[in-house]
C-alpha cells in the first residue's frame, strides 16, 4: 500500500513539474527577450550577454511610437478594471441578497437564466454587444468596455455568491430585524461583513477579466487615448517588423498589477470561489 501511494505521489509529482516548466518557459523567453539589447533581438541566446534594462526605460519614456501613449492606456486598463469589479460585486451583491436572504419566490429560476446566459461564449456576442453599445453612444468610451465585461462577469458572480449565502445562517438576520433593522441596513451590516471572503474572490475575477480583455476593448475601443493597454500592445503586431524586445517588455510591466493582485488576495481567491461549492 505504501508503495501503490509512493508511485502514485512520484507520478503527481512527474506531471506538476512537466506543467510548471511548460508554464514558466514563454515566461523565460519573455523575461529574456525583455532584457536583450536591440541589436541582438535575434541572436537565439539562452540568456542575454549583455542583459539592459534599455527596453524598460524605453516602455517608461514612451519612446517608442507605438508607445506615445503608454500611461494614458495604462491608466485606461486600470480604470475600466476597477470600474468593473465594483459595478459586478455591486450588481452581483444586491441580486444574491435579493434571491437568497429576501427569499424571492423567482430567485432560483434568476440564478440559473444568469448561469445559463454565461455558457454562452462571448466571442459569439460581440456584434451584437457592439451595436447595442453604438445605439447607446457609447462606442470609444471606457464604459462600453465596463458594461461589456460587467454583463459576463456577473452571470458567474451571481452564481457562486449566491452558493456562499444559502449556508449562512439567518439567525443573525432574524436578530438584527428584530432589533428593527431595515433590508438596506441588514445588508449592509450583516450580509455583506459574512460574504467578504466570497465578495473579496469576485472582485478579484472581475478585476483580472477586465485587465486581461482584448476582444471586446478592440471592438469598443478605436483611439490611440480611449484604448486599454492590451490592444495597445496588439498594435505592435501590425509592424512588418515588430520590436519584439520593447513589446515583451511591456508585456512584463503590464502582468506585474495582476500578478501582485492575486498574489495579495490568492487566500481569498481559493476560499471564496470554492465556498458553499459542495451542498451539504
Amino acid at each position: 500500500m505504501n508503495s501503490r501511494a509512493t508511485l502514485k505521489q512520484a507520478r503527481l509529482g512527474v506531471i506538476g513539474l512537466v506543467v510548471l516548466v511548460w508554464t514558466l518557459v514563454p515566461i523565460y523567453h519573455m523575461l529574456v527577450m525583455a532584457l536583450t539589447p536591440p541589436k541582438e533581438a535575434h541572436a537565439g541566446q539562452l540568456w542575454p550577454a549583455n542583459a539592459t534594462l534599455e527596453n524598460f526605460e524605453t516602455v517608461f519614456r514612451q519612446g517608442h511610437f507605438f508607445l506615445h501613449h503608454f500611461w494614458i492606456q495604462l491608466w485606461n486598463s486600470v480604470f475600466v478594471a476597477v470600474a468593473a469589479a465594483l459595478i459586478t460585486l455591486l450588481v452581483a451583491a444586491t441580486a444574491v441578497f435579493a434571491i437568497s436572504r429576501l427569499r424571492l419566490s423567482w430567485g432560483s429560476g434568476v440564478t440559473t437564466l444568469a448561469l445559463l446566459t454565461y455558457l454562452i461564449p462571448a466571442a459569439f456576442l460581440a456584434v451584437p454587444m457592439y451595436k447595442t453599445m453604438n445605439q447607446y453612444g457609447l462606442l470609444n468610451t471606457q464604459w462600453a468596455l465596463i458594461l461589456s465585461v460587467v454583463t459576463f462577469a456577473t452571470t458567474y458572480a451571481i452564481w457562486v455568491l449566491k452558493q456562499y449565502a444559502d449556508k449562512l445562517p439567518r439567525e443573525l438576520e432574524e436578530a438584527a430585524r428584530i432589533d428593527g433593522a431595515t433590508p438596506l441596513q441588514i445588508f449592509r451590516f450583516v450580509f455583506v461583513p459574512l460574504m467578504a471572503p466570497s465578495l473579496v474572490a469576485i472582485g478579484t475575477y472581475a478585476l483580472l477579466l477586465a485587465w486581461n480583455e482584448y476582444l471586446y476593448a478592440f471592438l469598443m475601443l478605436s483611439r490611440e487615448q480611449s484604448m486599454t493597454l492590451p490592444v495597445a500592445i496588439g498594435l505592435f503586431l501590425t509592424n512588418d517588423d515588430p520590436p519584439w524586445n520593447i513589446l515583451m517588455a511591456t508585456g512584463i510591466i503590464y502582468s506585474l498589477p495582476p500578478a501582485a493582485i492575486y498574489y495579495a488576495f490568492r487566500r481569498y481567491m481559493v476560499s471564496g470561489l470554492t465556498a458553499g461549492a459542495v451542498k451539504a
